[in-house]
């Protein structure tokens, strides 16, 4: 396995911005609109993984647009002003871009909503790719993001590019691929989250990371 990756991509949502708060509060405005009982933060952060159009199915069946538009409705009306980098991020970010190495986005957040959101922080021209929900054939743990993301990069996908997230599917997606998983986030990783598609690198933040990194580079 290479010290040095040619590429980075990102999950976004609590990899490199927090925004579980956020999350949660459009969780349970939807849920208590649609006469569920509304899901704890602890729920909210298990529960929360599949794109919209992947997940909302099997919990509002065939009402799954109404409570679509009851969730968006809600997270664009507070996301921007609550927008936050996680620590470490802007500098990690910078010093992979000014060494050349391709970055881009994967996420589950809806591709308007997430372009919108690195408008806001200014990050849009760091990265090559900014991939959301919907905006490949198929969404995460789906290898067509990955795909989309490395579009124009020149390079494969494969060992020389790192799928960096917080959670099992961001790291389900990488092992799809043939790229290298790699979870960032501060608890310990749960063995059953991470037993069938476990990392290849495990860090407790993102300087720890950016750190890593630095010693190949």
């Amino acid at each position: 396995m290479r010290a040095r990756p040619r590429a980075l991509l990102f999950d976004w949502d609590n990899t490199l911005v927090d925004s579980w708060a956020t999350i949660h509060e459009a969780w349970v405005h939807t849920l208590e609109a649609m006469g569920h009982r509304p899901w704890t933060l602890e729920e909210t952060r298990a529960n929360v993984r599949k794109s919209l159009r992947d997940s909302l199915p099997a919990i509002f069946g065939g009402r799954w647009e109404e409570a679509r538009a009851l969730y968006l409705e809600r997270f664009t009306a507070i996301h921007l002003d609550r927008l936050t980098p996680l620590p470490g991020a802007v500098p990690l970010l910078r010093s992979a871009k000014e060494e050349g190495i391709w970055l881009g986005v994967v996420s589950n957040k809806t591709g308007p909503i997430l372009r919108r959101e690195a408008e806001r922080l200014g990050w849009t021209s760091i990265f090559g790719r900014i991939v959301g929900a919907a905006d490949a054939k198929a969404d995460k743990p789906d290898p067509a993001v990955v795909e989309l993301a490395l579009e124009g990069s020149g390079v494969p996908a494969g060992e020389d590019v790192w799928l960096v997230g917080d959670t099992g599917i961001d790291m389900e997606c990488a092992l799809n691929a043939g790229c290298v998983p790699v979870l960032v986030r501060p608890e310990a990783s749960d063995a059953e989250e991470f037993q069938r598609f476990p990392p290849a690198h495990t860090f407790p933040d993102l300087d720890a990371l950016a750190l890593y990194l630095s010693r190949g580079l």
